[in-house]
């Protein structure tokens, strides 16, 4: 029996081996201290559906070996190269992640060193039995605004490396696009503002495109950030007056800043945009609506509007909730539930969990406009308990923004510069819905470990969707298109 499982073992190395056409580097010396690689793929949780998390060994040698496989285990997998490049073959990778899910996987990694192979002690990160949405939307854009003239709504599956164009300006003469939406991570269900001389609210519903206008005489901020009702017949607008502002010093260059904000619901079957008194006072600002799972509470955030146009650093959001009643279009009354401008903070984004049980927002010193603030974090808030808490396990020391939930909630996606503090990347942490605890962030894997070194568009607004959009080309097709018009019904409670 022993001369038996000997020989299979050795099998298993000489097929492990030969896989990458090399033999298998046994170790001559054991190192004591850990290896640092980058991204930073260690002590993580990734769901078992994510595409290879390739690296970079960020150690001197003349060859690397890394072997890959459940805790506990023999490798599975084996790379082998001259560089520190670790490229994980997405086949293998994806048959090992399906066999650990629930439990913890390795990287064990050898380096050769003035020709004797050290092995350091290995990497460890846990396989949920939690998927993710397979897919990801995002904006690609550059950081700055003297370049707004290229961009575009992509879409990535997150189980491999493929990208691909949902809309690119350059197809549409350069206009803007953006705010794409979905409603609770639903692909066929979805919209987008185009800016420019064909201007308008493109929304996408049982598989067809409609054009929409997104300003009228009686609202002339327009419709900006949205929020899909989930009964997919509503979608909730603010409607802002948007000036930005430019500082020649100091870590914030950009500032923007509503000179008005209003909440009002668009009727999607009837064109009708209403406005309400309750969440549109001419002495605050409302802005960043989001629906409770129910479509029975609306959160948003709202500020007193200043004395002075100038006074950026004193507007601050609170975050509000108010109730909502769909079939008689009637809002209750507002209630503050976190007044982050007592704490001399202020709210943004905020979004609900589908549990309905806690709220994530982004909190800042000042503002709304949180992407260009260093000290912005995630904060969150128990719906069940009234509790808010940082997220310290997510945030880093640098910008920590936009964010939304999968569709299952055991998964988040946040907007983030800790890379390099000027450009932004998806980065993804495992939720718990029943203890509001988050995991260690990982980046959005890319095929090249040094991908991000030299990419320098930002991915703006993160959106999971559980399955792809595949309405691009008609979203196209309807830009050119007249808009319908917006019919405004005033000033219901």
């Amino acid at each position: 029996m022993k001369k038996l499982f000997s020989f299979l073992l050795l099998l298993s190395m000489l097929l492990l081996g030969a896989s990458c056409g090399s033999r298998y580097h046994q170790p001559d010396v054991r190192a004591k201290r850990k290896l640092s690689i980058y991204p930073d793929y260690t002590n993580v949780t990734l769901p078992w559906n994510i595409a290879p998390t390739n690296f970079e060994i960020l150690h001197k040698g003349e060859a690397y070996q890394t072997e890959i496989g459940i805790v506990g285990r023999d490798a599975d997998i084996l790379v082998q190269s001259a560089q520190p490049t670790v490229e994980i073959d997405e086949t293998a990778w994806h048959q090992l992640l399906k066999t650990a899910a629930g439990q913890a996987i390795f990287f064990r990694i050898s380096v050769k060193e003035a020709g004797k192979w050290v092995v350091y002690p290995s990497i460890t990160n846990r396989i949920s039995r939690d998927a993710i949405d397979s897919f990801l939307v995002y904006r690609l854009i550059y950081p700055g605004y003297e370049l707004w003239h290229e961009m575009g709504i992509y879409q990535r599956n997150l189980t491999s490396f493929e990208q691909t164009p949902i809309v690119e300006n350059k197809d549409f003469n350069r206009q803007c696009v953006n705010c794409h939406s979905f409603n609770h991570n639903d692909a066929q269900q979805a919209m987008l503002h185009v800016r420019g001389k064909d201007g308008g609210t493109l929304i996408y519903r049982h598989g067809r495109v409609e054009k929409v206008a997104s300003k009228a005489d009686a609202l002339p901020n327009g419709l900006t950030y949205p929020a899909w009702h989930p009964n997919g017949k509503l979608i909730a607008f603010s409607t802002n007056e948007i000036q930005q502002f430019f500082h020649s010093a100091g870590k914030k260059t950009i500032e923007v800043a509503d000179l008005a904000a209003d909440l009002v619901v668009y009727d999607v079957e009837h064109h009708r945009v209403q406005t309400f008194s309750a969440i549109g006072l001419p002495t605050h600002a409302e802005t960043f609506p989001a629906w409770s799972p129910n479509g029975r509470q609306l959160y948003f955030c709202r500020a007193r509007m200043p004395q002075s146009r100038l006074a950026l650093d004193s507007m601050r959001y609170d975050l509000c909730r108010v109730t909502f009643d769909a079939q008689k279009m009637k809002f209750g009354n507002v209630e503050t539930i976190y007044p982050a401008s007592k704490f001399h903070r202020s709210a943004s984004f905020p979004v609900v969990s589908p549990d309905g049980n806690f709220v994530v927002f982004t909190l800042s010193d000042y503002g709304n406009f949180s992407i260009w603030h260093p000290e912005s974090d995630l904060w969150m808030l128990n719906v069940r308990t009234g509790e808010c808490r940082e997220l310290k396990a997510v945030n880093s020391p640098n910008v920590d923004s936009w964010h939304g939930f999968s569709a299952s909630g055991k998964w988040m996606v946040l907007s983030s510069k800790r890379l390099n503090g000027g450009w932004a990347q998806p980065w993804f942490t495992h939720f718990d819905s029943k203890t509001g605890q988050a995991t260690k962030p990982f980046v959005l894997p890319q095929k090249t470990p040094r991908f991000y070194d030299g990419f320098l568009k930002t991915y703006n607004r993160p959106e999971l969707i559980t399955t792809p959009l595949k309405a691009g080309q008609q979203l196209l097709r309807a830009i050119p298109i007249e808009a319908t018009p917006l019919t405004i019904d005033c000033a219901k409670h």
